[in-house]
């Protein structure tokens, strides 16, 4: 199989919407969580983002927010990536981008105005807007590609189950390129009201992850890209090296639809089934960007997992989602570019919010960035509900 490497990154975030601003916020422990214009829950919505920075407005006036999104990461990507003018063949570039929930915010919308002024009220694009591979298709329109191109929708793994199948794309030949990522977009009544209906959202609007205070997680929204690149390809066209994609691994826990299995097995799996796939021991890893919702049960479990997963070695544990919510479907990729990110800078981001960290979740919390110079593996999880685990190990370049 061929050696997978990233060359380029891509991102829309609350903190940042270039990967290098959305770093920098990170590791500075700025936050983008905010109260909600309406009252209601906090939220964390992308900072400062135009559509029309990528779009014509014609097209942004025929593109859910999510879709927004995924264009701009996207385009981010493939521009850093330097493959704008790069020649490449065209059927050689597969794309895989995906979306826990897709276009929400044009559902909602759409649902009021039929209801009330009938079928004539709504949008002939309805379908295309809402879509979950609506991303998909619009990046490889947009890029003029024509290699394989496809949606995943697994909740909150999506990122990282877009990032392992583009992985294993390239890994076989199916392609040389591929553009992974995945966005969401649904800071809007409906998800508010069924994720506070479910508890699952912090009735104090802090993300504070692995805290003993936490009491649920703050919603955000953005995208986040990769470009996976066939080594031998990258280099023949003289292209920069960011990291390495180097192992994923999956699971399910086949327990409960939206709580994870209190054992941890799970979470336990999906990483043992990276390291494998990577040819890695757990000592070489230096860093896991946890999935870390800020809800009780699931900070407590993915504890209790790395634990067992690790066995002694105690690798240096953050999560994002204190700093910028938790971004659903979107969250793997988005934290995929702060993980390859971390490893190509040698810096760790710490754990926004967690100030008094929870003694059921005894790992090696990073408080405030780290150095760690000469880091060389890292993972990054993500669980979603329905049980779906993915995990992956990343290493610098």
């Amino acid at each position: 199989m061929r050696d997978v490497v990233v060359t380029g990154r891509g991102v829309v975030s609350p903190v940042g919407n270039e990967p290098d601003a959305f770093f920098d916020a990170l590791a500075a422990g700025q936050s983008g969580i905010v109260p909600a214009d309406d009252g209601g829950a906090a939220e964390a919505p992308a900072s400062g983002f135009d559509p029309e920075t990528w779009q014509t407005p014609r097209d942004v006036r025929k593109t859910d927010r999510y879709g927004q999104f995924a264009i701009s990461a996207g385009l981010q990507a493939w521009h850093e990536a330097g493959l704008a003018d790069a020649g490449v063949d065209p059927e050689r570039v597969g794309i895989i981008f995906g979306t826990g929930i897709g276009g929400m915010t044009t559902i909602e919308a759409t649902y009021g105005e039929f209801f009330e002024g009938g079928p004539r009220e709504v949008s002939p694009h309805f379908i295309t807007m809402m879509m979950s591979n609506a991303a998909a298709g619009l990046l490889a329109i947009q890029l003029g590609v024509y290699g394989p191109s496809w949606s995943v929708s697994s909740a909150c793994a999506t990122g990282a189950h877009a990032i392992g199948d583009a992985l294993r794309m390239i890994q076989f030949g199916d392609a040389d390129v591929a553009v992974a990522g995945s966005s969401e977009a649904t800071l809007c009544g409906l998800p508010d009201a069924a994720f506070g209906r479910m508890g699952a959202l912090s009735k104090e609007g802090v993300s504070r992850p692995f805290d003993e205070r936490r009491d649920g997680f703050v919603m955000g929204e953005g995208a986040g890209a990769l470009i996976l690149e066939a080594e031998e390809h990258a280099v023949a066209r003289g292209a920069e090296i960011i990291g390495r994609v180097v192992g994923f691994g999956a699971s399910s826990d086949a327990f409960h639809m939206a709580q994870p299995d209190k054992t941890g097995r799970g979470a336990a799996a999906a990483m043992r089934n990276a390291l494998r796939s990577a040819g890695a021991e757990p000592t070489d890893v230096a860093y896991i960007n946890a999935h870390g919702t800020s809800t009780p049960f699931n900070d407590a479990i993915e504890s209790r997992a790395i634990v067992e997963v690790f066995n002694g070695h105690a690798p240096a544990v953050s999560s994002t989602k204190g700093q910028i919510g938790h971004l659903l479907g979107a969250a793997g990729a988005v934290e995929a570019v702060a993980t390859i990110t971390a490893l190509q800078r040698g810096v760790l981001p710490p754990t926004g919010g967690l100030e008094q960290p929870d003694p059921e979740c005894e790992i090696d919390h990073v408080l405030e960035a780290r150095e760690v110079p000469g880091a060389k593996l890292a993972l990054s999880n993500s669980f979603g509900f329905g049980g779906q685990n993915a995990s992956v190990a990343f290493a610098a370049k």
